[in-house]
């Protein structure tokens, strides 16, 4: 995300190709990593059903990835275990319609004052 981008328009600079721009429905997870130069923030956001063929016309910014849709199954078994708990947050967080955040590897069901934009 870049300065004074909520994630929605960081989501829709990112996956482009929907006809209508992404279905987005909610922000569900955030992380917040402290690297040695900047601070990583990674969104996951809920989107309202696609269909394949308009996951198929989605593209990321970078003309060198591929977007993907795999099952969560599979997902899940094959990453980091940040990455998984960034996962299994986010789907916790849409089986029970709260929005959460990870600090620090603490999931925590509010988000943080310095982070709310208005």
């Amino acid at each position: 995300m870049h300065d004074g981008q909520n994630p929605a328009e960081a989501a829709q600079d990112v996956l482009r190709g929907a006809p209508d721009g992404l279905p987005l429905l909610r922000r569900v997870a955030q992380s917040c990593v402290q690297l040695r130069r900047r601070k990583v923030i990674t969104h996951v956001l809920a989107t309202a059903s696609m269909t394949r063929e308009d996951v198929g016309r989605l593209s990321y910014r970078d003309p060198r990835a591929d977007v993907r849709v795999l099952p969560t199954t599979r997902v899940v078994d094959s990453l980091t275990a940040g990455g998984r708990q960034r996962v299994l947050v986010a789907l916790q967080a849409l089986a029970t319609g709260e929005t959460a955040y990870i600090e620090g590897g603490v999931v925590r069901h509010s988000i943080p004052a310095d982070l709310v934009q208005g």
